[in-house]
């Protein structure tokens, strides 16, 4: 299909697509502008050759599932979606940043504190998502983004699974991007929680080394590496990285996921125990472990299942599957293997034999024996004891521990099942002891509380409740040392790295707002600047200042904002007017309205002048006058006394108008004295005289 078919389009009269900005393996993501909220969004919308498909469409559904179930600071939010016969859409959050491969290319190998800042917020948003039995299934640096300010958000949940459900994907097929894909899915198992884990000790390892543990160019290699080989020691690749941090990456990184940290709580709880102390040792491994290629280390293939079907790789914006034709992965297989399976093959035949034979003496030996106290022990009860005790106190057992778990009934450590009841007699092993399965309480389940000033009362209730934590709320004023603003958090109480128990209530304090002193505003207009400055200074006020030009003196407040008597913050601002000594320039429109034109004729000047000269003058012809108006606009500066005289053109003569005050800065002026009837009507015989003399002189002449 055309990809940008929909860029212009508006989904259910709503989002408005303005740009393509990834493309994946099943869906493509579209920026847009939701038009009833006003906000940018981003939309992923099913591309339409899979839109026929049921699976597909399963697919992407199970996505809108179960990113619904899930609000979390580290996890893209989602906002809507939308199913109809045409078009499959999910509108989630915007991310304005970058993704964490994009990152780490750039940066090639992170500092530890980077490294861990960021793995711990992946881990938190695993942990909000496996305590709703949500497993991703597809972690990688490709799917996590990183903004501006170093959070992170986990995002494309387009392969995860209800961990309640049937743990296998369609088909049976090894979904997952091969270069973090743990090898219970490389071989098509069942995935949990664990296999999530796996991931993220991968991109630990690739952030701290600036390589990835398992890398060729097959990725069907790859993918055997990962369920086959043990990874290089990260210290080997980069020294300078912790032995703490390297404990937490190889154990996050266990082939067997029963050796793996089993939640995404556990792994936090050792990194916080870092963090505390870069210096701790976990002691996971006695040994050195050898590095990959080491004989002996490497466990065999166990292939996948044979109903994995006809596959393409599709490669996009956080939507890589890996998925192979079964026969292809089956000769890479091969290929991987090669000869060296033939030494394998033989120790296992010969191994076989061994054990056959060891069972048939086993027979004999006990058909001779029946149960005689030689071969078998009684059982003790253990129950309620302190395992390290056990183990002391009963070195003819080996305990195996099976089952961990929390509870408030049992302190930590102490046994509270046994596999077989005390009393009994169980066969010794060949080591002469008897095998005990036993569950060991880990005690009360403690979290550590995150720091959550200045998160909103919302996401901090739910990062509280994604640890199994109780929030209460407590609103309070929030001092100007603090500065928090209304509605977000100030502080917790227990406060921020202590830990409390799983299901305990912790108060969170919200902010009302910040408390803060007040003052009213004092009158300083009129003031000196220095008077000003001193008052602003005794009521904890700023001033803003502005100078303008004035018929006042100079530094003379003129105006201000706020209005006196106003009640403001202490340490708010107020805006000042002030004088720069300089006159103000400006234009006084002057206008005569009515004036008497039955008597006028001619020309006339009308002049304005002042003490030091004429500022303007301006001429009209009377015939040409509209309604008798007249009107002129004279420049000037500051205020000026102005007179307003009218001459005649036909006589010569001159009359004063009227005496005003002009103030150029407001633009107006006023009459101290004006008579502009009088003034015209003084002109008028003249004018009238001079006529008539005229005429005389001329019918004189006509007679003579």
């Amino acid at each position: 299909m055309d990809k940008d078919k929909f860029i212009g389009t508006r989904l259910d009269g709503r989002y408005e697509l303005t740009e393509l900005i990834g493309e994946g393996g099943m869906a493509n993501v579209y920026r847009a502008v939701d038009v009833l909220d006003n906000r940018v969004v981003a939309v992923k919308i099913l591309k339409t050759e899979y839109s026929e498909s049921e699976e597909f469409q399963r697919r992407f559904r199970n996505e809108s599932k179960a990113i619904a179930v899930l609000s979390h600071p580290n996890i893209v939010k989602i906002y809507d979606m939308g199913f109809s016969e045409k078009v499959q859409y999910i509108v989630m959050e915007y991310i304005d940043g970058i993704t964490l491969k994009d990152y780490i290319d750039s940066e090639k190998v992170l500092n530890w504190k980077d490294a861990v800042h960021f793995v711990i917020q992946i881990l938190r948003a695993l942990q909000h998502a496996h305590n709703r039995g949500i497993v991703h299934r597809d972690i990688k640096p490709q799917n996590i983004m990183l903004l501006t300010d170093g959070t992170i958000k986990v995002m494309d949940f387009g392969i995860a699974k209800f961990a309640r459900e049937e743990s296998r994907t369609a088909t049976d097929q090894a979904i997952g991007t091969v270069h973090y894909i743990s090898p219970e899915q490389a071989r098509g198992d069942v995935t949990d929680a664990k296999s999530d884990i796996y991931s993220v000790g991968v991109m630990f390892y690739e952030m701290l080394t600036g390589c990835k543990p398992f890398d060729t160019d097959n990725p069907v290699s790859i993918a055997v590496m990962h369920m086959q080989n043990v990874a290089e020691r990260p210290r080997n690749i980069n020294p300078n990285i912790p032995s703490g941090l390297e404990e937490i990456i190889m154990h996050a990184m266990e082939k067997d996921s029963a050796k793996r940290y089993q939640t995404a709580t556990d792994m936090i709880r050792d990194i916080e125990a870092f963090k505390e102390n870069n210096q701790i040792i976990f002691g996971y491994y006695t040994t050195p472990a050898p590095a990959q290629d080491v004989p002996g280390r490497t466990q065999y293939f166990n292939p996948p299942p044979q109903d994995m079907g006809n596959r393409n790789t599709r490669g996009g914006h956080g939507y890589s599957n890996y998925e192979q034709p079964n026969e292809y992965y089956e000769k890479a297989a091969e290929q991987e293997q090669g000869k060296s399976l033939v030494v394998p093959i033989l120790t296992a035949v010969t191994i076989v034999v061994v054990v056959v034979a060891a069972i048939v003496i086993c027979l004999l030996v006990s058909q001779g024996t029946g149960n005689s106290s030689s071969s078998t022990d009684e059982v003790p009860n253990v129950l309620g004891m302190n395992y390290d005790d056990a183990v002391v106190n009963y070195p003819n057992i080996v305990f195996d521990v099976a089952e961990q778990e929390y509870t408030e009934k049992y302190e930590a450590n102490i046994i509270y099942k046994q596999s077989v009841d005390a009393g009994q007699y169980v066969k010794k092993n060949s080591d002469g002891k008897i095998e005990l399965a036993i569950a060991v309480s880990r005690g009360i389940q403690k979290v550590e509380i995150p720091d959550l000033k200045n998160y909103t009362f919302e996401e901090a209730e739910e990062a509280l409740k994604a640890l199994g934590v109780v929030a209460e709320q407590k609103k309070v004023e929030s001092t100007a040392e603090e500065n928090v603003e209304a509605n977000h958090v100030i502080r917790t109480d227990p406060e921020a790295k202590q830990e409390v128990a799983v299901g305990s209530t912790v108060t969170i304090y919200v902010s009302m707002g910040i408390a803060v002193d007040e003052t009213d505003v004092p009158t300083f207009t009129d003031m000196t600047l220095e008077e000003a400055q001193n008052e602003a200074k005794q009521r904890n006020l700023k001033l803003e200042i502005t100078e303008s030009p004035s018929d006042k003196e100079k530094d003379t407040i003129l105006a201000q904002d706020p209005k006196p008597g106003k009640t403001v913050a202490s340490g708010s601002t107020v805006k000042l007017t002030v004088s720069n000594g300089e006159e103000p320039e400006g234009e006084v429109k002057y206008g005569l309205m009515n004036l008497p034109t039955s008597i006028m004729s001619g020309m006339y000047t009308i002049n304005f002048t002042t003490d030091d000269g004429v500022l303007a003058s301006k001429q009209f012809v009377a015939e040409t006058l509209d309604g008798g108006s007249f009107s002129a606009t004279v420049p000037g500066k500051g205020k000026k006394s102005v007179k307003v005289t009218v001459t005649s053109a036909q006589t010569g003569k001159t009359e004063v108008i009227g005496t005003y005050t002009f103030d150029f800065a407001s633009k107006t002026f006023t009459a101290s004295s004006e008579d502009i009837d009088g003034a015209f009507q003084r002109i008028a015989p003249l004018v009238t005289q001079a006529v008539t003399e005229a005429a005389t002189a001329a019918d004189e002449t006509a007679g003579g």
